[in-house]
Parts: C-alpha cells; sequence; structure tokens
C-alpha cells in the first residue's frame, strides 16, 4: 500500500496525542468535542498504518530503515 515514512518515536507521540484526543471527545461538549473525535482518530490511524500522508508531500521521512 503506503511505504512507512514515520519512526517508531513518531508513531508513539501519534498514538499518545490520539488517545488524548479520543478521551477529551468523551468529556468536552460542544464544537470541540467533534474536533478532538476528528484530531484523534487522524493520529491514530497515521500511527497504526506508520505513514503520513502530509510527510509525503513534503518529503519527510523519520523512519530510520531508509
Amino acid at each position: 500500500m503506503f511505504a512507512k515514512n514515520m519512526g517508531q518515536t513518531d508513531r508513539i507521540i501519534r498514538a499518545v496525542i490520539g488517545v488524548v484526543a479520543m478521551i477529551l471527545f468523551f468529556t468536552l461538549a460542544g464544537g470541540l468535542k467533534w474536533l478532538a473525535l476528528i484530531v484523534g482518530l487522524l493520529m491514530l490511524a497515521t500511527a497504526a498504518m506508520g505513514t503520513c500522508p502530509p510527510y509525503r508531500l513534503l518529503g519527510i521521512n523519520t523512519c530510520k530503515n531508509r
């Protein structure tokens, strides 16, 4: 599918931010609740896949395998 362009540290940071955003989704009220959901899902998805589309567009690669 997509080549990995995120290193282990980058993936861990994104996963932590994703979990925090998901917790905020369940605790906040109003419009920020939905923003937290979107941010959380995006962060968790990119952490799970190991690839970040904006990184690819900008030519950034934090993966140590390359």
